[in-house]
């Protein structure tokens, strides 16, 4: 077995065909089925089901592509090291964000640091950030609470207050607090159910037995705010989120303190890969 081979049967798995494995390792289809067929050959194990130009992995090339994963990201973490110099001029690191504003300060200052690192970012709920990280397609995440995983070392930076947000028209509009009983019954504007703010917020409810009216469920931030700016509901953000505009207003629960945690999350086993210690050196 040989490490051209495992490139060659990754490549089919993530390309979904030879022909495709073969543009995109630049040798031709023939060196990708012949390198294939010895690696099964070899081990006596069908890696492949084959309906002609459709390939599906097998049970055993399933269970062979989640190993094939880890070593070509280590491959990558080694070609990093060598390509990159000590001051990290080339790479590119990828970041999964819950949202632009933690996310967009956090890349402000590690491309001052670095201008020669390319970043791509990706952003999305807390769920979806981790699952960005255990799949591979990050190499940070910059998230709130989850559900801790053994295979993730989560390093906490900050925490922030849950408030919830009013369009003018709303009886509460004018004031600066209110107590969490006064919810009782408002109909609110949710975030959908991967949400760590909405998780916080519907615990801190169901601890003290009040009941909202769940008006609408939208999946963006901004979808939440329109909503609210029409009327729909009161809207629930964490403060440092909010943005002020004339039609809404945030207000404090004065009674409960309702937090979100923040946290740079990376893979444990990929701790030493030489953009993460940077940028983990920057906020850590």
């Amino acid at each position: 077995m040989s490490f051209t081979q495992l490139r060659a049967f990754h490549a089919v798995v993530e390309h979904k065909g030879f022909t495709a494995a073969a543009t995109a390792l630049n040798v031709s289809q023939s060196t990708i089925t012949m390198q294939v067929g010895a690696l099964e050959k070899r081990y006596n194990v069908e890696l492949f089901h084959r309906q002609g130009r459709v390939v599906v992995p097998t049970q055993s090339g399933e269970t062979l592509h989640r190993i094939t994963a880890r070593l070509m990201q280590a491959h990558r973490d080694s070609l990093e090291f060598l390509e990159a110099s000590e001051a990290l001029e080339t790479g590119t690191l990828r970041i999964a964000a819950v949202g632009p504003i933690h996310a967009t300060e956090m890349i402000s200052m590690f491309k001052t640091r670095y201008p020669g690192v390319e970043l791509k970012v990706k952003f999305g709920n807390s769920q979806e950030t981790l699952e960005a990280l255990l799949g591979r397609e990050a190499d940070i995440a910059i998230t709130a609470d989850v559900s801790t995983h053994p295979a993730v070392v989560m390093e906490r930076y900050s925490d922030h207050q849950v408030v919830v947000f009013v369009h003018k028209a709303h009886r509460f509009f004018k004031r600066d607090s209110i107590l969490i009983a006064e919810l009782r019954g408002e109909p609110v504007v949710l975030r959908e159910e991967g949400s760590t703010t909405r998780r916080a917020f519907e615990t801190a409810l169901a601890r003290h037995k009040v009941k909202i009216d769940r008006a609408m469920e939208i999946g963006s931030r901004e979808g939440v705010w329109r909503a609210v700016r029409l009327g729909l509901g009161i809207g629930v953000v964490a403060d440092f989120e909010f943005v002020p505009a004339p039609e809404l207003r945030a207000i404090t629960i004065s009674d409960v303190d309702i937090r979100t945690n923040y946290f740079v999350a990376y893979l444990k086993n990929r701790e030493n890969a030489p953009l993460i210690r940077a940028f983990l050196k920057l906020y850590l």
